[in-house]
């Protein structure tokens, strides 16, 4: 991947991410963070990996595939403009949980577990708590879409859910 402008602080205000921080906390992150161009089937996370970064999606078009027992891979999920992965990197020390590959030619915001204790929690705890509130319900609007996807897969092998 080659690196790529870093967006302005409009455009970062713009993404939910970044939602609700402040001009002066957007302008530090447009000048500290660095961006990344993906090109059609760049892998850009491996399943296993213990990196500590996570991307926003400023272009283009990723998809997420889990690796099944069976050796087979499946996709799970796309993400499009102003999007995030990675984001449990930056929040625990656990292996990534899934691989991420370009599908189209794509421009990603690069943010580090660093960046995010440097710039936002060291810099301005209000602005941390902010990011970290806006990665919070990202996390739980997944995690809604995971279990409703859960009902369904087991109310069809079933016919109904037992307690």
């Amino acid at each position: 991947m080659d690196s790529a402008p870093t967006p302005a602080p409009e455009v970062l205000g713009n993404l939910g991410l970044f939602g609700g921080l402040d001009d002066a906390s957007l302008q530090v992150l447009s000048d500290e963070l660095s961006a990344r161009h993906a090109a059609p089937g760049d892998v850009v996370v491996t399943e296993g990996d213990t990196d500590a970064e996570m991307f926003v999606v400023l272009s283009g078009e990723l998809e997420v595939i889990k690796e099944r027992t069976d050796g087979r891979r499946v996709q799970v999920a796309l993400f499009g403009p102003g999007d995030w992965f990675g984001d449990m990197a930056i929040l625990d020390v656990q292996p990534r949980s899934a691989t991420v590959r370009a599908l189209a030619p794509s421009e990603l915001l690069v943010i580090t577990a660093q960046d995010v204790r440097h710039h936002l929690y060291e810099r301005d705890v209000r602005a941390y708590s902010l990011f970290v509130m806006n990665v919070a319900r990202e996390l739980s609007r997944r995690l809604r879409v995971a279990n409703g996807v859960l009902a369904q897969v087991m109310m069809g092998m079933s016919g109904s859910i037992q307690p």
